[in-house]
């Protein structure tokens, strides 16, 4: 597991860049970011949606309720404009700033 300082300050930038494809649920995004870290990040669901609350306040994201027969309503989360700008962002900051750890420890840019 990595190191919970490092997975708070990364959260916003793993929600965003999770549903600028297509909207997602929080439950799915709690998913994926554990499938496709291989298990080294994990977020338990109940601390998830706050960041979730929190991003659609600052106007990055928007949620819709869905309900479908036979299954539980659920909030899926899309990206806005403003959104996808803090995301082009935070990637740009996320790949200098890996870039200079990888520097300074010795590992080639990744």
């Amino acid at each position: 597991m990595l190191d919970r300082e490092m997975k708070k300050g990364s959260a916003e930038l793993l929600i965003l860049a999770l549903v600028e494809a297509r909207p997602r649920h929080g439950y799915e995004i709690c998913k994926m970011i554990e499938q496709q870290s291989e298990g080294a990040v994990r977020f338990n669901v109940a601390s998830l949606y706050p960041l979730l609350y929190r991003l659609e306040k600052r106007g990055w994201i928007i949620g819709h309720w869905v309900e479908k027969a036979g299954e539980r309503r659920r909030r899926f989360y899309k990206l806005t404009s403003e959104g996808r700008e803090v995301l082009a962002a935070q990637r740009r900051g996320w790949q200098a700033f890996a870039a200079a750890v990888n520097r300074i420890v010795g590992l080639e840019h990744a």
